[in-house]
């Protein structure tokens, strides 16, 4: 099956490379919102991935403007690690938000995508199910979604002579990058019983009947011996087998987070005056935008845009960041939280 798709993919891109005006066409360009299916080269390791990692990875899906080819299958992108939550022993999962910088295609043409922290041109945020005890949290082949924040826009000539070098990928490349071997059970081995030895029975007394007007005359037996007890030697107990954990699952859904906080004075969120106190965000996903409720004692006191950005490092404490506006009021400008790499940010 997967190699009938491959062989429709290059029929289809055979067939747009010959379109006719192609090569006279100055640019193309792709729209905002766009998506982009990729597969990842190269795993992330749970033991060693960290802020800042390079993702690689190949389109696996065309991607089309009009009746054109924009960005062919089996093309390089690479991409960077921006915010990074992994699994624990108390949450089965782990989540990535990634900008992604270059897109190289087959015939070397390259195309930079400009980003930092609060706007990138090219965002994938991934969620993923995954134990705790794997030694990859993104695997080989992994598909994720590159959605593009801002218009592409593409030489129409490079990318035509791209398609017409390109080759359709081999979705069958990729094998798993885990090392985990399951262990297998071993059985135990049973006791050593060695026999112990019977006892001996004793005589009885021999009594000689003495004549008239004497005593018996009594030889006495002997005594018996008592036997030996079996020796046990215990045996081993078998060990349990070790089963490898599951693959790492890409869940199409944005995981809920809940973070705690407090106000140390009263705000305005979302239009709504806030008091002082203990408070509780709760939205989905890692963004680049999201919508924040702001809960207080289980009812929700606000909702409010915010745009999740990458700090580049874990936060060192939950804080909750003022804003003096031009009319003397003050707004919540953002919210940061203990251990994570990303704040919530209000406003412009």
């Amino acid at each position: 099956m997967r190699l009938l798709i491959a062989e429709g993919f290059l029929a289809v891109l055979g067939c747009l490379a010959q379109v006719p005006g192609v090569s006279g066409v100055p640019a193309i360009t792709i729209p905002v919102g766009t998506k982009v299916e990729l597969a990842l080269t190269n795993p992330l390791w749970a033991k060693s991935v960290q802020l800042g990692d390079s993702v690689y990875s190949k389109t696996s899906f065309p991607v089309a403007v009009g009746d054109r080819i924009a960005i062919p299958p089996n093309t390089y992108v690479k991409g960077q690690i921006d915010i990074m939550t992994l699994p624990t022993s108390r949450s089965g999962h782990a989540e990535f938000r990634m900008h992604f910088t270059d897109i190289v295609f087959a015939n070397g043409y390259t195309v930079n995508l400009p980003g930092d922290a609060d706007a990138d041109d090219a965002i994938a945020t991934v969620n993923v199910e995954v134990s705790s005890r794997s030694d990859v949290v993104l695997d080989n082949g992994t598909q994720i979604e590159m959605v593009l924040e801002r218009p592409l826009q593409l030489d129409a000539d490079k990318v035509a002579a791209a398609v017409r070098q390109t080759k359709p990928l081999d979705l069958t490349q990729w094998k798993s990058a885990t090392r985990c071997r399951p262990v297998p059970a071993t059985e135990g081995t049973p006791d050593t019983v060695i026999p112990g030895t019977s006892g001996t029975p004793g005589t009885p007394s021999t009594v000689i009947p003495g004549g008239p007007g004497m005593p018996d005359t009594v030889i006495p037996g002997t005594s018996g011996t008592p036997g030996t007890p079996p020796t046990v030697i215990p045996g081993s107990p078998g060990t349990p087998g070790i089963a490898c954990p599951g693959p790492p699952a890409v869940v199409y859904q944005p995981a809920e987070h809940k973070e705690s906080f407090a106000l140390r004075e009263a705000v305005l969120v979302g239009g709504r005056q806030l008091p002082a106190g203990a408070y509780q965000a709760v939205w989905e996903g890692l963004g680049p935008a999201t919508q924040v409720r702001i809960e207080r004692k289980d009812k929700v006191a606000a909702t409010v845009q915010a745009r999740v950005v990458a700090l580049g490092k874990k936060a060192p404490t939950t804080a909750s960041v003022p804003h003096t506006n031009s009319d003397g009021s003050v707004s919540l400008e953002s919210l940061q939280f203990a251990g994570q790499t990303f704040e919530l940010r209000f406003g412009q």
